[in-house]
Parts: structure tokens; sequence; C-alpha cells
């Protein structure tokens, strides 16, 4: 630990990360409300401080250097820490307040955000929650470092090491287009029929892809050949060709909204996904994450019932 005073400050490091993240010093300027010289002179300064430049510049546009790098990715972590530290000292005089930022995967967002959102903010009018959408693997990293309090993920997925609140179970559904062998929307399915359906699936990092195909797979059933970006486009491919899918329930109002889908429900023992908020062992605000969780149970549970086609 050294005692003697920095040459460097946290804001210094906020310009040089706005920089960098803008590749413009005025667009860097605007996005920290500041005058743009100042901005420059302290980003000057704090390379000077560091004896390395961070930047190339030129008229018509900003890089960052080899050695500048290495060394912006460690101010990243100094800066996320600082923010950690002041949300911190805020959550010790109420866990309730300052910023909780929850991590959610691509096929959950879009149908539970605009449920469980709202929940929060009535719930926790203090509390200010910031929304990171990503795969599985990436907000299991973000979560590992720090960098997010929380996540809703699907809970057969390699999580690793931490606690998981479970929300509800969300159950699959064969969706099939008009005409096809398989759509008969008045019986309810089996997984052995698709063993003689083409079935599209997400492309890979999707823990939905992973979960459908290990089922697929159980039964014999082929995987085509093109592979679907998101839900929405899934559905868009499937309604238009001749091949098959599964689909969360969750999805479904939105994405069978038009009805273009024929969908069935399959037999007892249908497969499902669990979802749940899974945080750090240990989290210092574990508590609170629990009465999140709460919340977030009882909003899912009122977007699970809603009418569906």
């Amino acid at each position: 630990m050294r005692w003697s005073p920095h040459p460097l400050t946290l804001r210094q490091l906020q310009y040089a990360l706005a920089v960098a993240e803008h590749r413009s010093f005025r667009r860097a300027a605007a996005a920290c409300r500041v005058a743009q010289p100042s901005l420059s002179a302290q980003v000057a300064q704090l390379e000077e401080a560091l004896g390395v430049n961070l930047f190339e510049r030129d008229r018509r546009r900003v890089l960052v250097t080899s050695a500048g790098a290495p060394l912006l990715e460690r101010m990243r972590r100094i800066v996320a820490e600082a923010d950690d530290l002041v949300d911190a000292a805020v959550r010790a005089r109420d866990p309730f307040a300052g910023t909780m930022r929850i991590g959610v995967i691509p096929t959950v967002a879009p149908y539970l955000l605009p449920e469980v959102a709202p929940a929060l903010r009535a719930a926790y009018p203090a509390l200010s929650v910031v929304w990171v959408e990503d795969k599985t693997r990436v907000l299991r990293d973000l979560l590992a470092t720090g960098e997010i309090d929380a996540a809703i993920v699907a809970s057969e997925s390699d999580l690793g090491d931490v606690e998981l609140a479970p929300l509800g179970q969300d159950a699959f559904v064969l969706a099939a287009p008009a005409g096809h062998p398989l759509s008969k929307p008045k019986r309810l399915a089996r997984m052995e029929e698709l063993a003689a359906a083409k079935v599209l699936l997400l492309d890979d990092g999707h823990c939905f892809r992973d979960q459908a195909l290990s089922l697929c797979q159980r039964v014999g059933a082929d995987e085509a050949s093109v592979r679907a970006t998101s839900l929405s486009t899934l559905v868009q491919m499937v309604a238009g060709g001749d091949s098959v899918t599964l689909l969360p329930a969750l999805a479904i109002s939105i994405e069978n909204r038009s009805g273009a889908l024929s969908l069935r429900r399959f037999a007892p023992r249908a497969p499902y996904r669990t979802l749940a908020l899974a945080f750090r062992r240990g989290s210092p605000i574990e508590s609170a994450l629990q009465h999140v969780a709460a919340t977030l149970r009882d909003a899912y549970q009122r977007a699970s019932i809603a009418p569906q086609r």
C-alpha cells in the first residue's frame, strides 16, 4: 500500500474511458458533460503521469494504442470498483437504494422485463435497476467479476458456483407451420414425434438452444442446417418453412401474436426450463436479492398465466 499522493484521479480515468468508448474527444466530452478542452487537458495529464500515450490522435479519428489498451482495461476495473464502493455505502444504509445491476438472457428479456421492471419499481422506489441483456456465459463471467449483482437465467445451464433463487418453470411448446404433419393443435405433443421432423434451433451460445438440442438428440430428431439468432427470427423461419421448433411458453403471447404457428403443449412430463435469479455466494446484499427474487417470482407468475395463443 502506498501512502503518498497518486499522480492521477478517478475523474481522469473516467475521461480516458469515455474517449476509448466514443473514439472521439468531442463525443466523450459531451457524454461526460464537460468542455472538450478541459477533458483533453485531463487526459493529457493522465498520459503524462503514466508516461504512456493512451491514444493515437489525428483530425479524423482517435485510436487506442497497443500500450494503452491493457491500461484502459485496468482503469475500467478500478472505476467499476469505485462505483461498487459508493453503491456499497448506499446499501449499508438501505439495501434497497442505489443501483442494482441485473443480467437477463435474450430468450427471457423481451417477454419478462415488461412485467417485472414495473413490479420492481413499485416495490423498491429508491432502487435503480440497470438491466444487462446477454447470453448465459457472458452473464456468468460478469457475475463472477462483480460487474453485475445478479442474473435471470435458466438454472439448467452451467452457471458456476452461484446461489439460485427459483422464479418458476417455463414449459417448452412444439411450434409448427400451418399444414405441417405435426400441426395438430387439439392433441398434446410427445417428444418422440420430433424424430420424423426437421427441427430449427437457435444459434450457438444460447442456453435455450443447448436445452432444446439435448431433448432433440434424446429422441433422434434431426436439426435443420440453418440456425436463428433470436426467438423472433426462429418463429419467422418456422412460419415460412417446413420445419418445426421448440418455444418457451413465456414467449408465445408475443412471438405468436399473429397466430402464424400451430402450437401444441406436451403430454405430462413436458420439457421445461427453470428460471432463477443467480447471484454470488456470500454476496453482501444476499438478503436484498432474496427479496428481489420474491418480487420477480410474483411478477413471473403473473406473466406466465397471461393468455397465450
